[in-house]
């Protein structure tokens, strides 16, 4: 399978298959499940196997499409959260913007109950059901695909069976990663989205993303939460309070300047809280949040004409505390 989409980008498609083909054939030993639900693969990272932390790493590959590398590894800023996940991407904006994020809404209803999740990952860019996709003018073929879903139930025959026919594939071409938020790979998976968190909100402001050459992002692996809220608030508080992202772009400094001061989650109007404390606020409802505090706590934004760099932001270890399980001291449950 050729790895250049028609636009003669890197393929999404075709770099993924293998990296899903590989999870597949590990699920044994990365704790993780198989079923077939309308033909399609369903990959169990985290309802009725435990999956861990590996298969995280893992997931989060996948879901940048083949074009990011995500590691484990020590966090020397912090006494208490000793670990931190890393992620770099040869190509930031077609790995973040094109796969990983999540995009794609999925939703299903008939007298069996309701599913709904939003879809990550390289199918995205098979099914181009986001206006998303003609601004990155991109535009991908394959005869695989893959998406990622922040989901605890495995979604229904019916809807299988449309996402298959959105990305132009057999069902039976199709794989599913489930990975609820409070599963060691879910918390894995989503804190590895640091640097897509930033190039989304990079595009929010308006930043030429042609100018952006680079990036890598680092953020700490927070516990898991006790169920769906707790799990969201520290995941996503790992990236608004603790994360670190440098892009490295082209273009003048005065742009360069103003990105790095815009771009930190330090903000937003809605900063300042645990993300949890936040979403009670506005009554559980996801959109009222100000779309710009979901970035990360510290941007270093390099102007590779000139060489300078430019920083905005700062981190919080207080509000990790706050958030990961309260500020005890040595010897005690966190």
């Amino acid at each position: 399978m050729t790895q250049h989409a028609p636009t003669g980008r890197p393929s999404l498609s075709a770099l993924s298959a293998p990296l899903a083909a590989a999870l597949v054939a590990d699920v044994v030993r990365l704790r993780l499940g198989i079923d077939r639900v309308a033909g399609a693969t369903i990959v169990d990272g985290g309802m009725a196997h435990p999956g861990g932390l590996e298969a995280g790493r893992r997931i989060a590959e996948l879901c940048m499409g083949g074009l990011g590398r995500v590691t484990l590894q020590a966090d020397t800023r912090s006494d208490r959260w000793p670990v931190q996940v890393a992620v770099h991407s040869t190509d930031p904006v077609l790995a973040c913007l094109g796969s990983q994020y999540a995009g794609w809404s999925l939703s299903h209803k008939d007298e069996g109950g309701s599913f709904f999740a939003l879809g990550s990952g390289p199918g995205r860019a098979l099914a181009r059901k986001e206006p998303l996709f003609d601004e990155l003018g991109y535009t991908d073929s394959g005869d695989h695909a893959v998406l990622v879903l922040e989901s605890g139930t495995v979604p229904p025959a019916p809807l299988v069976e449309r996402i298959a026919a959105g990305c132009g594939v057999a069902a039976e071409r199709l794989t599913l990663v489930l990975t609820p938020t409070a599963s060691l790979a879910g918390t894995v998976q989503i804190v590895a989205r640091v640097l897509e968190v930033a190039m989304h909100k990079v595009h929010a402001l308006g930043f030429p993303l042609g100018h952006v050459v680079d990036g890598i992002g680092v953020a700490p692996l927070p516990p898991p939460g006790k169920g769906f809220v707790e799990a969201m608030g520290r995941t996503n508080d790992a990236i608004l309070f603790g994360g670190t992202v440098q892009l490295f772009v082209t273009g003048p400094d005065d742009a360069a300047a103003d990105l790095a001061k815009r771009l930190p989650s330090t903000e937003s109007r809605d900063y300042g809280r645990p993300f949890a404390e936040v979403f009670a606020t506005v009554n559980k409802d996801f959109y009222a949040i100000d779309p710009l505090l979901f970035a990360p706590a510290r941007v270093v934004v390099t102007a590779l004409d000139s060489g300078r760099s430019f920083h905005g932001g700062h981190l919080a270890s207080e509000m990790l505390d706050r958030s990961f399980g309260g500020a005890e001291g040595a010897g005690t449950a966190g």
